[in-house]
């Protein structure tokens, strides 16, 4: 027997991820390999994700793997490499974003005294609704179910229809939602799961359901009891699919309340598993408080990755005397606003109109083309990993799709997707991009990917091993039906392919000798299929740079991944610690093989892309522009903000930037320049029509500030309304601001404001300014910059001189629309 010693890299400790990997890994070797935590004194089979999990283990825990069998050594060799180098990968299941920051309730809604109650905000946003309790299912009812001779028949027919139940809806779901039904489909599939739950009913004489009962507590008790909050909120998941494999055995028993939204609704409940909030009508769910999730709990993510609002704080006895009753979950202060008066819905309505205006803004301003501020053109891509994951990634103003993850496709699974499933696949992301290119990389399977039904021997150095375009000759009717699949997907839509991991000319003469085989199969059988097909590499192998003038004779385009080009340049293992922050794509050498690569593909007509990390790097955008990239790609969320940023550069000045860049010595000096490069935004006016509003509502004082320091939100002029609007009412608190004649000029000079700005409403009647100087129905809001040079009093002193002009004043007041004020008020006044 040998015995490999570790401590535990997995900062989240063991969970269902981690451990199906760790099993996969395991699962390789005939050798008999036992788990064990040695802080816990606990043992497991290590080929059962679902013993793993039950072990406790947490980060740095002291752990080790004793194995034993005709193959051990070359076992103990494998797995000391993965788990030095990989393990740490497979703890992916974090929060889908970090915990929100709550405000403090604004001057504009505490001001209105509602009747709030403070709550922990977990997930932001604002929902209104009838509270709606719901109480978890009991299960006892199902333990005196009897024991049946058809027990262990039923059991296996259940659990291949909850598998079959669970791959239906991850054909149907992306993101969030299929990584963690991904690890429910593991836990089930898992050997000891249903070994544990035959066992009892053999054992203590126990009938189906309540093994499947007593096997669900005697898990879960092992995760309640971790230190872990992440391994302890785990105990829902095994909840989940315990409670689901009851209801599909015995669906006559399941309690009737289940739980159907017909209305706008607020939810408060002690939890709800992810199976429970998927089966939701998420249109009519507003928002939920729940009394016992986490912050790491899957139904949190699944939460926020639908922007539903979600509380804790509050146990549902509490809210009970609450149900039925209209509320305000407000998201953004942390706070539920049982039965709000006219006054407090006024400022929600608001809120929430302003919030959609704003998003609605991000979204017309991501769908610009990404030009910079002198018109140069980059193209903004996105990297996706299925097929649902395409309509979000154009909504963010993706310009086409720079790299398509076919793998995804083939990894958690018996066997490899069919022609047909992975044609629908690539179809439905070239139909949601219309004419936009979409770029498939073929299967990058193999080395670090492992797939057991391939039976790839396992490897000491998985990233520099047998995988992608290198397993191609020996997996070739795989590679053959992923081409067709590819090809006749392609006859409707911008399709373009990608070879990874490329190291030599004759690996790209292979696959186009592929390709025409493959499109005369496709012809011979009637099939529609792409005639024209551009072909792409991924310049991941140094060695390509230098023979990139080869390449140019036999490809369209070439896509740069950096992440694995940078490891591979520098023979740094990005996942060692003690390499790791050699692990630099900002360097002079890195720099400088970048622009080699796009000086001779350009010479020869070629276009270059970035697909890894560091193309969504916002600080590092000027020199992607200044290097000549024609394209990044990167994750949905991160473009918006990219392409913004692309409008306020100069090209010529990222060029310049990019050559000295490639001239420093050393990393730090390239990040002293960066720091030294200061985009000039393009100025905007301090008077402009976007900031002058009619409005014909009867807003009260508090809301006239809302909505102006919202609005300026909205236009681009300020990332923070609600520190605005706090720095408005802090003047307010001083002096009065209501200078007579109908007219109010609230003012301040701000850390918050981006842009200097005067805004105006003029409102439909005489509101209370709760000023000496009476009531108001215009109001011209001065908001300038901390550093602004002008200085908000004088400008202030310059309009209420101008005001006391009777005339001045009237032609304000009658003024047809927001331009005759604009017009009116560049002629009177000068800054």
């Amino acid at each position: 027997m040998l015995t490999l010693d570790f401590l535990c890299p997995l900062p989240n400790g063991l969970h269902a991820r981690p451990a199906w990997a760790l099993k996969e890994q395991c699962s390789a070797w005939r050798s008999d390999i036992r788990f064990i935590n040695h802080r816990l004194n606990s043992h497991a089979d290590a080929k059962s994700s679902l013993a793993l999990v039950s072990t406790g283990t947490l980060f740095n825990d002291s752990c080790s793997l004793e194995i034993s069998g005709s193959d051990e050594e070359q076992a103990r060799r494998a797995l000391e490499s993965w788990i030095d180098k990989d393990f740490i990968d497979s703890d992916s299941e974090i929060p889908a974003s970090a915990a929100p920051q709550s405000y403090p309730l604004p001057r504009s809604l505490s001001r209105l005294h509602p009747h709030i109650l403070p709550g922990t905000l977990l997930a932001s946003g604002i929902g209104f609704g009838e509270i709606t309790l719901w109480r978890s299912d009991s299960l006892e009812r199902y333990r005196t179910i009897p024991a049946s001779p058809e027990d262990m028949t039923r059991l296996e027919h259940s659990l291949a229809e909850l598998a079959d139940s669970l791959n239906q809806q991850l054909r149907l779901l992306g993101g969030e939602s299929k990584t963690i039904l991904s690890a429910h489909l593991s836990l089930i599939q898992d050997e000891e799961f249903a070994s544990n739950i035959r066992r009892l009913m053999r054992d203590k004489k126990q009938g189906l359901a309540a093994a499947i009962i007593d096997n669900m507590e005697a898990i879960c008790d092992k995760l309640l009891a971790s230190s872990s909050d992440y391994l302890r909120e785990r105990a829902s998941d095994i909840r989940d699919i315990s409670e689901r494999l009851l209801h599909i055995t015995w669906p006559e028993y399941r309690n009737q309340n289940v739980l159907r939204l017909t209305k706008p609704t607020l939810l408060v409940a002690e939890d709800l598993t992810p199976s429970q909030f998927l089966g939701l009508d998420l249109t009519q769910l507003k928002g939920m408080v729940l009394e016992k999730t986490g912050r790491t709990s899957h139904t949190l993510i699944l939460a926020r990755a639908s922007s539903i609002p979600v509380l804790s704080g509050f146990s549902v006895a509490e809210l009970s005397a609450l149900e039925h009753r209209q509320a305000v979950l407000d998201g953004e202060c942390g706070v539920l606003v049982p039965e709000p008066d006219e006054a407090v819905m006024g400022y929600y309505r608001l809120a929430r109109e302003l919030a959609d205006k704003r998003v609605e803004r991000q979204i017309r301003d991501a769908a610009l083309t990404a030009l910079s501020r002198d018109g140069h053109r980059l193209e903004i891509a996105a990297n996706i990993g299925s097929a649902l994951e395409a309509p979000g990634a154009f909504e963010s103003g993706a310009e086409g799709i720079g790299l398509f993850r076919s793998e995804m496709l083939y990894m958690d699974r018996q066997a490899p997707p069919d022609e047909q499933e992975q044609f629908e696949a690539y179809q439905q992301v070239l139909l949601a991009a219309g004419d936009k290119p979409v770029i498939f990389r073929t299967m990058d399977i193999g080395g670090d990917k492992q797939l057991n039904y391939l039976n790839i021997p396992q490897e000491e150095n998985p990233f520099l091993g047998y995988r992608a375009v290198r397993i191609y000759p020996e997996f070739a009717g795989l590679f053959r039906t992923q081409l067709r699949a590819v090809l006749r997907a392609g006859a409707q839509g911008n399709a373009q392919l990608m070879i990874p991991m490329v190291h030599s000319l004759d690996q790209i003469l292979w696959v186009k000798n592929q390709l025409r085989e493959v499109k005369a199969e496709l012809q011979a059988e009637g099939l529609r299929y792409a005639e024209s097909l551009p072909l792409g590499i991924m310049v991941e192998v140094p060695s390509v740079c230098y023979i990139i003038d080869h390449f140019c004779d036999e490809v369209d385009f070439f896509s740069i991944g950096s992440n694995d080009m940078t490891q591979y340049l520098y023979a740094v293992d990005r996942n060692n610690p003690r390499v790791s922050p050699l692990y630099n794509p900002i360097t002079p050498s890195f720099l400088r093989m970048l622009s080699q690569i796009v000086t001779v593909a350009h010479r020869h007509g070629k276009w270059v892309g970035i697909c890894g990390e560091l193309g969504g790097e916002s600080r590092y955008l000027p020199l992607m522009l200044g290097l000549g990239l024609d394209e990044l790609s990167m994750s949905g969320p991160r473009i918006p903000a990219v392409k913004s940023l692309l409008r306020q550069l100069d090209s010529d000045a990222c060029r310049e930037l990019a050559d000295k860049a490639c001239e420093c010595r050393s990393a730090e000096e390239i990040e002293t320049l960066l720091r030294d490069f200061t985009p000039q935004e393009e100025a905007r006016p301090l008077l402009a029509l976007e900031n002058i509003l009619f409005t014909d509502k009867p807003y009260r004082k508090e809301q006239i500030i809302q909505l102006l320091c919202g609005n300026l939100a909205v236009t681009g002029r300020t990332e923070h309304p609600l520190e605005l609007e706090e720095d408005i009412w802090q003047r307010e608190e001083i002096v009065t601001t209501g200078v007579g004649f109908g007219v109010a000029i609230p003012h301040t000079k701000s850390a918050w404001i981006r842009h200097s700005s005067i805004s105006i409403a003029r409102l439909p009647a005489l509101t209370d300014w709760q000023s000496e100087m009476g009531e108001v129905e215009l109001v011209i809001m001065l908001t300038l910059g901390e550093y602004e040079g002008l200085n908000h009093v004088k400008v202030f002193s310059q309009l209420a001189r101008k005001l006391v002009n009777k005339t001045f004043r009237q032609s304000l007041m009658e003024a047809p629309d927001a331009q005759g004020i604009l017009d009116l008020l560049n002629q009177e006044l000068t800054f």
